[in-house]
Parts: structure tokens; sequence; C-alpha cells
């Protein structure tokens, strides 16, 4: 087929994509100047004529359009070149086995039920499960608009502290688990890619799925041996399909890797200026002797442990995005 089509057509894509962005700041913004001036002229009223239920539907509705406002303020620090595409998020326990494990899966819930409350998308694009219980890994695609934005707030340490399930003392354990995000970049990004640089491994899917998994080794490792990067895919029955996720994946980490080397030496120059000496550790999550989420960042406190775990987790993406100026940091 002609190239100047699929020019064309990658040229109609791009505008329709900048129509869809621009429309998502001008449609809330309208929404919130409409709603601003019904309540002006609900206060209006009231002054003439007080009501005690349209007094108490103003405040409520003051409520929602503070929430409305501080969402939008948020959303715009999202301004970095990749906040507004997917995100690829991977988590991995640290050392403690099975306690570690389980907090992962832990966290893994809660990234799907923050992604849920969001209306967003999540895919499990690899799982490894542990041989008791929780996983030893998994990379979750979050699709939405700014998912790579917010979730990049996520990067880092976090730290679980209660009574062991597990432990038949009921003794309290401390438990690490890493959580990484990587922008899901496209084809319009150039990544220095070279097939010879990738080996690819086939194994047998590890999840569940019935008997297919256990007959054919659809799952895929790639490894890019320049640089060591190692990625894996089981989502699909199909080996195609799996490496092709795989090398999105891939592409994916190298460009995140590109932008760290390049954040580096920004940071050798500034090293003078500030101590980063808190860096990985980003979040404790307190189950007993108390409840307490503490973002060792932020100094953000949550009492309720519970609540965070079900997702609810945008009042330390928005401390943090409002701590750095929405800079990735």
């Amino acid at each position: 087929m002609d190239p100047a089509f699929w020019a064309n057509q990658e040229r109609a894509r791009t505008v329709v994509q900048e129509i869809k962005q621009l429309k998502s700041w001008v449609t809330p913004f309208a929404d919130i100047t409409a709603r601003l001036a019904d309540a002006s002229d609900m206060a209006e009223l009231l002054e003439a004529e007080p009501d005690a239920a349209m007094a108490a539907e103003l405040e409520a509705e003051v409520d929602r359009l503070e929430a409305a406002v501080t969402a939008l303020e948020v959303r715009g620090m999202l301004q970095g070149p990749d906040d507004a595409r997917d995100a690829i998020l991977t988590i991995h326990p640290g050392a403690g086995g099975t306690e570690s494990q389980d907090w992962a899966e832990m966290l893994m819930r809660m990234y799907v039920r923050w992604a849920e409350r969001r209306g967003y998308t999540v895919s499990v694009l690899d799982l490894v499960e542990g041989e008791e219980a929780g996983i030893k890994s998994a990379t979750l695609g979050i699709s939405g608009e700014f998912a790579y934005g917010y979730l990049r707030a996520e990067k880092g340490v976090h730290r679980l502290v209660r009574i062991s399930p597990y432990d038949s003392q009921a003794r309290r354990h401390t438990s690490f688990a890493s959580v990484f995000v990587y922008p899901d970049i496209d084809d319009t990004i150039e990544v220095d890619l070279r097939d010879e640089d990738i080996r690819m491994d086939v194994f047998r899917a590890s999840g569940a799925g019935g008997q297919h998994v256990n007959k054919t080794s659809s799952a895929v490792r790639l490894t890019h041996e320049p640089t060591g990067i190692v990625v894996s895919c089981q989502q699909e029955r199909s080996q195609g399909k799996n490496k092709a996720t795989a090398m999105k994946m891939l592409r994916a980490a190298l460009y995140q890797r590109k932008l760290e080397e390049q954040e580096a030496a920004r940071a050798l120059v500034e090293a003078t200026k500030t101590d980063n000496s808190w860096g990985n550790q980003i979040r404790s999550y307190v189950f007993q002797p108390y409840t307490m989420v503490n973002d060792h960042r932020t100094e953000l406190k949550v009492g309720d442990v519970q609540k965070v775990m079900d997702g609810d987790i945008d009042a330390f993406i928005e401390a943090y995005l409002k701590s750095t100026g929405g800079r990735a940091a």
C-alpha cells in the first residue's frame, strides 16, 4: 500500500489524540465553571430567603467543587512528556519468603483496585505465583488517561509491618516489596532495539489456564543482552502475541532506562543541593500494634490502612505531585 496512506493515517491518529487530550482539559473546566455559577446563584437566593435544605445542598456542592478543583489542579501538574501515557507497573517482593510474597500480592490488589476506581483498564501481563502464597513477581498493564503520570508517584520500596499470619508464634514482621513504573510507549518513540541484541526463551505458562498452559511453551522471556534487562509475558495462549507484548515491555524498559540516565546526569550537577538519602523506602503500612500508612516523602499519614489497601491512594499521589511540582523525582 502507498506509504503516503500510512503517513496520513498516522497524522490523523495524532490529531485525534491531541483533540481528545484538549477535550479532557476543556470539559472538566467548563463543568466546574458552570457549577460555580449555579452555586453563586444559589448563595444569592439563600441571602434573600434563608432555607435550611438549600443551605445544606449548597454546602455539599461546595465540598464537591473543592474536590473537583483539586483534581484539576493535580492534573495540571502532569506536564511530563510521558505523563499522559498508559503505564506498565511491576512488583517484586523483597527478602522474607512467603511473608514478603504475600505483601507483594496485597500491593498488586491495591493497584488493581485503585485503577478500577478510576475507570482504568488493567491487564496482567506476567504473574509468577509463590509456592505457598503470594507472588514472586507481577507485571500489570494499566490503561487510562494519565495513568503513568499518576502512578510514577508509586515508584520505590513499600514497607509492611504486621503480625504475620504465617508465623505460628504470632510475632510482628517487617516486609518489603519494590514497585516500578514504566510509561507504555508506542512506535513513535525511537529506541535502539536490534534483533541481534535480544535473546528469546520460551517456557510453559505458570498461571491458571487449563490444560493448554501445561502442554505448550507459549510464555516468552526476552533478554536485552547489552543492558541485561529481562521481561516476560504469559498473558496470551499464542506465543506470537506474548512475544509482541514482551517486545512492547522491553521497549518501554529501555526508554525508561534512557530517561533515568539523563536524570542521573542532571542529579550529579544538583548533588550538592539535595540529599536523596530517603530515596527508596517511600511508604510504610503499619497494621499492628496500631494502624497507619505513612508516606516518608511528604509526611502524609492516613490512619485507615484497610481503606488504603482497598485502592484509596489518591491522597498520597496528590501530595507527592504537589511536593515535587509535578516533576519526575
